[in-house]
């Protein structure tokens, strides 16, 4: 009874150390003796018991790390730059798989690698460029660095994903002064702006009163040529009244000197209430009235010569 149960427990042994359980989104590299031997996918997978031996599980998942590092540009500033990089094995092809578990001892030779090519890189480049020039080429130096490293990281099965710089940052002083000519630029624009409003202003006020004065002389020039037609046809009136008038006193054998005596009355009538208080000389005696009515009729008498 004792030999078939250490039988079946050694057959449930052999059985149990021959099942392997392969994790989702990893890969298990198996080796026997000490050398490659397979691959083995997701899932419940068999393996020969004490002979193939596990020897890495792989993480085909997405991977990131963050990286803190210093440059030097050419006019010899220095650059402060964090950055987080994103990558993944590159397939799941049994070729890429074994760089994958053999170009490295271990994973933290692998990082230190990977981040030690991606500082190196972009010391490179930002040794090309000026302090002033690398905020803008914030894109620029992220496809240069992937473009350089792209094949290095094929040669080990990885691929880079993405690469993001997430601040740059320089020297106290460098960025004290980057302010100040940020404030300068500021105030000039400003100003600018100031001035360029005010001009405006000032020559919009300068065409609304040109437009007003140029409206205001063209209606005082309307004004004087309604009054000067006033005035001329009121003459041409008081000229046709009188003229009938005095054709009608000739028909009825009146003298005519009735109108003037009419029109001096008429006159020191208008005096008298529109005068609003104003002083005026006037001789009323009936010598001053005669003395008026010859001045008049001797001012008829030339324009009828």
């Amino acid at each position: 009874m004792q030999i078939p149960l250490i039988l079946l427990g050694l057959i449930l042994v052999v059985l149990f150390a021959s099942l392997l359980t392969v994790k989702q989104g990893t890969i298990t590299v198996i080796t026997m003796f000490g050398k490659y031997k397979r691959i083995m996918l997701p899932g419940l997978r068999m393996k020969l018991p004490f002979i193939e031996q596990v020897y890495k599980r792989i993480s085909i998942q997405n991977q990131s790390i963050e990286m803190e590092f210093q440059a030097v540009t050419v006019d010899q500033a220095n650059v402060y730059f964090k950055s987080m990089l994103l990558y993944s094995v590159m397939d799941e092809q049994e070729e890429t798989i074994k760089k994958v578990a053999f170009k490295f001892i271990s994973n933290k030779d692998l990082m230190q690698a990977l981040i030690r090519t991606i500082e190196g890189s972009i010391r490179s480049y930002v040794a090309s460029q000026k302090q002033s020039e690398i905020l803008g080429l914030r894109h620029e130096l992220v496809d240069s660095v992937k473009n350089q490293i792209d094949h290095t990281l094929e040669t080990w099965g990885y691929h880079l994903m993405d690469l993001q710089i997430n601040d740059i940052t320089f020297d106290a002083a460098i960025i004290e002064s980057m302010s100040k000519v940020v404030a300068s630029n500021n105030l000039k624009a400003a100003a600018e702006n100031e001035g360029q409003a005010l001009l405006i202003t000032k020559t919009k006020a300068a065409e609304a009163e040109g437009n007003a004065i140029k409206i205001a002389a063209q209606a005082e020039k309307e004004a004087a040529m309604l009054r000067g037609q006033g005035v001329a046809l009121f003459r041409q009136e008081v000229a046709k009244g009188m003229s009938e008038a005095a054709e009608e006193m000739k028909q009825a054998n009146l003298d005519t000197n009735v109108i003037l005596f009419s029109m001096w009355t008429e006159a020191i009538k208008n005096f008298a209430e529109y005068g609003k208080g104003n002083t005026i000389f006037l001789d009323g005696s009936a010598e001053g009235m005669e003395k008026t009515m010859r001045q008049i009729q001797s001012m008829l008498g030339e324009k009828k010569k």
